[in-house]
């Protein structure tokens, strides 16, 4: 029988895709979306996420979803601790409310999809 190795395997960290979904406050949708430009230059500049790039869209209701790769778990965590990103979660804090995936319409359905945003 074959066996697949992973990186944890080959002595590499196993990295975290994330979800996030950010349901814009009123009148703030333009704000956000430049907002989640932001994000990931800051948090790879924390060394907290891989070179992936991001995958950023929007569901009908204006949620923005964004689609990243921490790189560890254990960088979730320090995230939580960084003063830069901190001062970055604030300000989204201020643009949008956190919501699940679930609430969206087009994840009621096997394929989901949204509109991308570059």
């Amino acid at each position: 029988m074959t066996q697949i190795s992973t990186p944890a395997d080959q002595g590499h960290k196993l990295t975290q895709i994330s979800i996030t979904c950010y349901q814009p406050k009123e009148g703030k949708e333009e704000e956000l979306k430049a907002l989640v430009k932001e994000h990931l230059p800051v948090l790879h500049q924390q060394q907290l996420v891989t070179a992936r790039k991001a995958i950023v869209m929007e569901a009908k209701n204006g949620t923005i979803i964004e689609v990243f790769e921490w790189v560890s778990d254990d960088a979730i965590g320090k995230a939580h601790n960084n003063p830069a990103v901190q001062a970055l979660w604030a300000r989204f804090n201020e643009l949008s409310d956190y919501v699940a995936p679930s609430i969206l319409e087009e994840c009621q359905h096997i394929f989901s999809g949204f509109r991308a945003i570059d």
